[in-house]
């Protein structure tokens, strides 16, 4: 089976190099009529060029392929907004978006200032809001349409140092488990990649020779296959270096307790139990978290 984008139109953020080049590349390749958007800034969100998505749009027209850059903010809704008019009115439709627009301000939680804090989930989780809000309606009415959101692994199990991107990524993931259910019925599938790999982002926070086997290209398969018209709906997939996992959000089956056993002290004699991971689910949504909790009663 042959992934193949002719006749799509996609639009990746933050495309002017790392991960959102390679997939702005790689879709080009299959087909697809690209908008790159990069607001070309620095890695802490300062300052901003179209110059590096102009590059990438260079590289796609060079092969052959149908490519415009464009410079907005994720964080400009109205210039998002306009992104996507200005999309529609050129090829008449956006059928993909990966949202991978980001950046980092990295600092222990007792330094970081709440600005920090703040802008880097205005990012992260409102650049992503923006960006797929101005695309939903779109995709509803045309009954097609593929949402890639992106968290990472601080996101998904924690690091020192990233509160504020841990946070945005944690979100970024329940955005689209509710999301995947409103846009179920039009066709409209919403993912998650987790990536890790040797970009911009990376560079000094991992060792050399670990960033020379994780490079872009080793997660842009996964990304392609998520935002494919076979893509499956509501996976959050790890990707890099090679090698590829699903992550899910599970719950254990845990522990009943009796009206007279509502105690701390049972949960604390029970915990061991509670946390077994034996018999541990993913329930389809939130209903079904709660049915687990009652069905014991």
């Amino acid at each position: 089976m042959s992934i193949r984008f002719d006749g799509r139109v996609a639009i990746v953020t933050g495309a002017g190099g790392g991960l959102g080049r390679r997939y702005a590349l790689d879709l080009a390749a299959r087909g697809a009529r690209l908008v790159v958007n990069d607001l070309g800034g620095a890695r802490d969100g300062t300052g901003g060029s179209v110059s590096a998505a102009q590059a990438v749009v260079d590289e796609i027209v060079a092969a052959g392929g149908e490519a415009v850059a464009n410079g907005a903010s994720v964080t400009d809704a109205a210039a998002v907004q306009a992104m996507v008019d200005e999309t529609v009115a050129r090829w008449g439709k956006v059928d993909i978006l990966i949202n991978n627009a980001g950046i980092l301000r990295d600092k222990s939680f007792t330094k970081m200032s709440l600005e920090d804090f703040r802008f880097v989930v205005e990012v992260h989780l409102m650049g992503s809001v923006n960006c797929t809000k101005a695309v939903w309606d779109g995709m509803r009415a045309n009954n097609y349409g593929r949402i890639l959101m992106t968290t990472s692994s601080t996101g998904l199990y924690g690091n020192f140092g990233q509160t504020n991107y841990g946070a945005a990524k944690a979100a970024l993931t329940g955005f689209m488990k509710s999301l995947y259910l409103e846009g179920a019925k039009n066709n409209v599938h919403v993912n998650t990649i987790a990536p890790l790999a040797a970009t911009r982002m990376t560079e000094d926070l991992m060792p050399a020779e670990l960033l020379a086997k994780m490079g872009p290209e080793t997660v842009s398969p996964a990304a392609l296959y998520l935002v494919s018209e076979g893509a499956p709906t509501n996976v959050i997939l790890n990707a890099g270096g090679g090698g590829f996992e699903r992550a899910y959000v599970t719950i254990t089956r845990g522990v009943h307790a009796g009206a007279e056993d509502l105690t701390p002290e049972f949960v604390a004699a029970q915990f061991d139990a509670i946390s077994s991971w034996d018999g541990m689910v993913e329930p389809a949504n939130g209903s079904g978290q709660g049915a687990m909790a009652l069905s014991r009663g």
